[in-house]
């Protein structure tokens, strides 16, 4: 076993012992990239939208449920932030303007 390796991989001369990651090997989805911005408006979208399908169920309305719902969905299909953004504040004001 190399010396200040815990897994039997051998120290790159220069590091503290960790091995180096290349992100060549790192998974990812096909043409997406998920960076910090995009991963916290879509937890910040995800909330908003549960708290709109409480909300619609608890008030039996239906476009409050379906908002909540599309906005938990739409950040595992939109990649881009400003599309993100812009879609989220769309299907937030949804429920306003559309009465039922």
């Amino acid at each position: 076993m190399a010396e200040g390796s815990g897994f039997g991989a051998p120290s790159t001369p220069g590091t503290t012992g960790s091995p180096e990651y290349d992100a060549r090997f790192l998974p990812r989805a096909k043409g997406r990239t998920l960076n910090a911005s995009t991963l916290l408006w879509g937890m910040l979208f995800g909330s908003i939208g549960l708290g709109f399908f409480i909300y619609g169920k608890k008030q039996q309305a239906i476009v409050p449920l379906l908002s909540g719902v599309a906005l938990m969905v739409f950040p595992y299909f939109v990649s881009g932030t400003v599309w993100l953004v812009i879609i989220g504040i769309a299907l937030m004001a949804v429920p306003y303007f559309v009465k039922v």
